[in-house]
């Protein structure tokens, strides 16, 4: 038996995998996910158009993504607003969305990706499709550990990926992935959204801004 008979033999593959994709799109960012089976890659994907500053979620995301996906603009607004100059939050809707809808997908671990794929869609850069990433965030911008480290690097591995941001804390799991595997990646441990943005689209995020009555020189934009 060879691998060329073994369809023949086994019948066509019930699962579809997926792989890194070839080309960067502004807005659509590579996460990893833990599934009953094994890790997997997943796409996030953001758009925007005219509108009145609505969000909207598709994709059949669970409560909890859907949390991190408004801490996500959140952050994005409060502390991209300014820099980000040609894009109005006032103006426009932001769709957000997770392909393969028929599959319902939650959990806190994609906060990250949905953080970044906000960045890259308003400013324009592209994340390079060989880096894919996992993590929560707060809304001070922290990056938490999630679970699953092993399944989601093994995933990243197989679906091709090349550079992998994980959460600062997870760093011990990496012990758990098989030794060439961890030889044939690159990590980077994220702490904070700053390291995030750094990696994914070399922006340098600026630091919260307190506004007072008196500060009226650096707006922020509260949802």
């Amino acid at each position: 038996m060879t691998t060329d008979n073994l369809t023949g033999i086994l019948g066509k593959e019930l699962i579809r995998q997926e792989v890194a994709r070839k080309e960067p799109v502004p807005g659509v960012v590579t996460g990893l996910a833990w599934t009953p089976v094994g890790g997997d890659i997943l796409f996030i994907e953001g758009t925007f158009m005219p509108g009145t500053g609505k969000l909207t979620l598709t994709g059949q995301l669970g409560d909890v993504m859907k949390e991190s996906a408004k801490i996500s603009l959140s952050l994005i607004r409060s502390r991209l607003a300014h820099t980000a100059n040609s894009f109005d939050f006032i103006a426009s809707d932001v769709h957000i969305h997770v392909p393969s809808g028929a599959t319902p997908k939650d959990g806190p671990s994609a906060g990250v990706t949905l953080f970044t794929a906000l960045a890259s869609l308003i400013t324009g850069k592209t994340v390079d499709p060989k880096t894919a990433m996992t993590g929560e965030i707060t809304l001070s911008g922290a990056v938490l550990p999630v679970g699953g480290i092993k399944e989601k690097i093994l995933a990243a591995h197989r679906a091709g990926i090349k550079k992998v941001i994980l959460p600062k804390e997870n760093e011990r799991d990496l012990e758990e992935v098989p030794e060439d595997v961890r030889n044939d990646l690159t990590f980077v441990l994220a702490g904070t959204i700053e390291d995030v943005l750094k990696t994914a689209l070399d922006i340098d995020l600026p630091g919260p801004v307190m506004l007072s009555a008196g500060n009226r020189c650096a707006p922020v934009h509260n949802l």
